[in-house]
This record gives C-alpha cells, structure tokens and sequence, in this order.
C-alpha cells in the first residue's frame, strides 16, 4: 500500500480526539457560578436592618461564652447544637462577634452547597445540567432564608450535599477512603444536627433502588455503622433535653415540604440524567422526599417536624429542576420559550426574595424588643419577664437593660451555665415587684406562659397591685409598662405556691 493511500487512515486515527471537549472549563464554570450567585444573594440585604431574631441570639449569646461555659450549658440545655456553638465562639475570637460574623458562615456555607450541587448534577446528567441546578438551588425561596440565618442549618445542608457527591463518586470506584470521607462528612453533619442522619437513610435507599453491588452495599453499610456509631452518645444524651421541641404542637410549615416535593416528584417522570450506577431520580427524589415524610410520621406520635429541620431536602428538588430544565432545553428546537418562562419565574421569585429580607420574614426581632425595653424602662424601673425564658429576647446586648433591675433573676445565665439564669422562688419575687412603683414586663406574643409558681406569682401581684400604663408592640412580643395602683384594694390572692400545688 502507498503512503498516499495510508494518509486518510492516519488522519482519521489522529483527527478523532481531538473533537472531544475538555471537561476542565466546564468543571469550572459549574463549580464557580453557583457559588457566586449564592454569595451575592446571601450579601444581598444581609443585615436585615440589623435586626436579629431569637434563635440567632441564642448563638450570638452562647457563641460568646468560652467553651468550658458552652460544655457546661449544654448538659443542661441545647447539646443538639453544642458543636454549632462551639464553631461559632472561634470564629468570633477570629473575626469579631458581629452581625456580619453571625451570618457569614452560613453564606459560605450555603455557597458550598450550591457548588456541590452542581457537581452531583453534572456527574449524573451532565454539565448544563450540573449547572442548571447548581443555580437553581440559591434561588429556592428556603435556601435563601436560611443562608442568612446565624444557625447550624446552611451548614448541615453543605455537608448533606458533599456527602452526597461522595456517595455518587464512591460507587463505580469503591476506594475505601472514598467511604471514610462520606462516613465522616455525614457524622460531622449529624453531630451539627441530628436529623441529618435522616438523610444517610435517604442515601441508602438510592443504593439500593440503584441495585448497586453487595460490595458497595457492604461498604456503605460500615460507614453508616461508624456514623450511628458516632451519633449515638449525642442522641442518647440530647433525649434528655427533650423539653427544648416541646413547643412544637404539630407540624411547622409543612407547605413549603409539600409544594417543592409535589414539583420534584412531577419532574422526575422525564427521562432524567445519564444511565449509570447511580441514577439522578435515584439519588435526587429520596433526598427530597424521605427525611421529610419520616418526620412527618414521626410527628404523629411526637410533633418533631419543622421545616428547617430538613432544609437539605432542596438538594433533591435543585438536582431534579436542574435536570428537568436541562431536558427541555434539549427537546425545544428554538429555546425561547424555555427562556421566557425562566425570565418570568424569576420575576415571580423577586417579592418572595424582598420579603426574606425584611425583619418581618422572622416569626420575632429581638433587637426591636431590646430597643422597646431601652425606651420605655427608666434607670431604676424593675425588669419582668413573663415567663423567664423570654430573658434571651434581651440578652444580646446587656446595655439596653443595665438600668433596670431584674426582679425576679436570681442568677444570671452565665455563671449558671443556662440559658435564661435561675429565678428566685415566687414568695419573693412577689416581694421584690411590691418594692417598685414602675416595672417594665416583656411578653412573647403568643403568651404562652407555663403554669409554675413563678409565673403565677408574677401575674397575681401585677393584677392585684399594678395597671397597664402602655404596650408597645413589636415583632414577637409586647413590651408593657405597670405603674403601681396605690389606691387600688388589694384582692385576696392564694398563695402561688399552694395555687400550683392545688392545681398539680
């Protein structure tokens, strides 16, 4: 055969690698858009015109007390976020213990998690797809409340999500430190919330609806064991501070859970992502639907569920919208339509994302009960709270209550190692409150008060002695001044102490 006759051969032989794309800058632009877009919409309005919601002052009180004093409060009290705490209290001795640093972890975190979605997306359907739901993800109207949030919950959706991605990456491979990492990022996940573990079930089920090999199953089986393994000692002892969900009377926003399930579930009846070991309906509708349906049942014989409980779910309708946009886009010969409704789902997003941003998106602001206490106190006025408990409404900042006088704190919540300090018994209380002419009493504005001596104590003496001189309202609570009623006869009261005894 001549040279010229072997020259076409050898082209063709040369000439067909080079048509096959790079993966490099896809990788890339998949990885760095979402977290791009995830940071800015976490930026966007981040300080919520500085206003501060309840849990989040939790964190920012506990946060900064040193962790000997956060390992003692958490045998009392909170333990399912100790380590939360204990994570915030070294980043505030690195970086300062404001607003900003309250919230930023959780946008990098969320930011993180975006990225990691897209990586899933990608390996199971593909690099438009993995960008598709990577940018889908920052755009849910949840992920955007909670990546502005001073609480565990962007953080345990980023560990969810990268297990997740180490799951999909150890099954073909099955290299055992593939399985050490996905056992160790879903424990550390679990020990930030412990019903994140509802999502390690979800990952079994995809193994097993994705039929995967016994030694696959074998070893996700042995990385699940290390994480309850690791998770227990917190479980049992957290069992004892069930109190702290008591007041879950049934399931919190359960809306949400259900609309963005529907959507997933009607998504995944198109022919989603590439066949594989693992498929991304497999993977994605679990995820979304199981920790979520599992509480739910749970809840009716404990109410447990609250929706930022299982904030990691988006995971599963991002993938599944991702993908599903990633379909139609390949179907639809002119892409315009597919454009125009994507235009106008993201006008619709705009009021949701404007209200997420606003004090009143959060269920109480702390901040305006502070600053409602600081105006309306005098120096020398007593200090009420009804109940105890709502003393972390004002705890942020000791400065707007340093004039009044607490009357029924008998010790503080820092050297008591509590949340809220220890209240004196009712029979002084009741004492202290006669001694003043003024009291300022703060109220949650459910008022839910438990029934207790303390309690009783303090609502008596108010009717019998004092009237309302003025409330103020304010986002989750009510802010009243009593004057003391000198003129007013006393009605006979039973004591506290016995009306709770008679009523027990």
């Amino acid at each position: 055969m001549s040279v010229d006759e072997r020259a076409p051969a050898v082209a063709r032989t040369v000439s067909a690698p080079a048509l096959r794309p790079a993966p490099g800058p896809a990788k890339a632009v998949v990885v760095l858009a979402p977290l791009a877009l995830t940071i800015a919409l976490g930026l966007w309005g981040i300080r919520r015109q500085n206003t501060l919601w309840g849990d989040e002052s939790v964190t920012y009180q506990l946060a900064h007390r040193d962790l000997a004093r956060i390992w003692l409060t958490a045998q009392h009290i909170d333990l399912v976020h100790a380590l939360y705490y204990a994570v915030m209290h070294e980043i505030f001795g690195l970086f300062g213990g404001g607003l900003l640093t309250l919230r930023l972890p959780s946008v990098l975190a969320m930011a993180a998690a975006a990225s990691g979605v897209g990586l899933v997306a990608l390996r199971l359907a593909g690099p438009r797809a993995g960008l598709l739901a990577g940018l889908v993800f920052p755009l849910l109207p949840q992920v955007q409340k909670f990546t502005q949030e001073g609480r565990s919950y962007a953080m345990v959706c980023a560990l969810v999500t990268w297990a997740s991605y180490a799951l999909v990456v150890s099954v073909p491979q099955r290299a055992r430190w593939r399985w050490a990492v996905y056992g160790c990022t879903m424990l550390l996940a679990c020990l930030l919330h412990e019903f994140a573990v509802l999502a390690l079930v979800a990952h079994g089920v995809t193994l097993v609806v994705s039929r995967a090999p016994r030694p696959v199953l074998r070893a996700w089986s042995a990385a699940a064991a290390g994480v309850v393994a690791g998770l227990s000692p917190l479980a049992i002892w957290s069992a004892g501070q069930s109190d702290q969900v008591s007041w879950i009377s049934g399931p919190v926003r359960t809306q949400y859970f259900l609309v963005v399930a529907v959507v997933g579930v009607a998504c995944a009846f198109a022919p989603l992502g590439r066949k594989g070991p693992v498929r991304l309906s497999a993977l994605a509708l679990p995820i979304l639907v199981l920790p979520g349906l599992l509480l739910l049942v749970a809840s009716l014989v404990k109410p447990l569920f609250v929706d930022r409980y299982v904030l990691y779910s988006n995971i599963g309708v991002a993938l599944l919208l991702g993908a599903w946009l990633d379909y139609v886009l390949r179907r639809q010969r002119s892409s315009r339509t597919a454009w125009i409704a994507a235009v106008a789902v993201l006008a619709a997003l705009v009021p949701t994302s404007l209200s997420l941003r606003t004090p009143e998106s959060r269920s109480n602001d702390v901040a305006a009960v502070a600053a409602a206490v600081r105006q309306e106190g005098r120096p020398g006025d007593g200090l009420l709270y009804l109940f105890g408990q709502h003393r972390i409404l004002t705890g942020a900042d000791p400065e707007d209550t340093r004039a009044l006088t607490d009357l029924a704190l008998a010790q503080d919540p820092v050297s008591s190692n509590t949340l809220a300090g220890v209240e004196l018994p009712a029979p002084e209380i009741a004492a202290r409150m006669l001694e003043f002419d003024r009291i300022v009493v703060v109220r949650a504005a459910d008022n839910h008060a438990p029934t207790n001596p303390q309690e009783e104590a303090k609502t008596n003496t108010l009717r019998r002695h004092f009237r309302a001189d003025g409330t103020t309202q304010v986002n989750g609570a009510r802010v009243t001044v009593y004057v003391r009623d000198h003129d007013a006869t006393p009605r006979p009261v039973m004591d506290p102490t016995a009306r709770y005894r008679a009523a027990g």
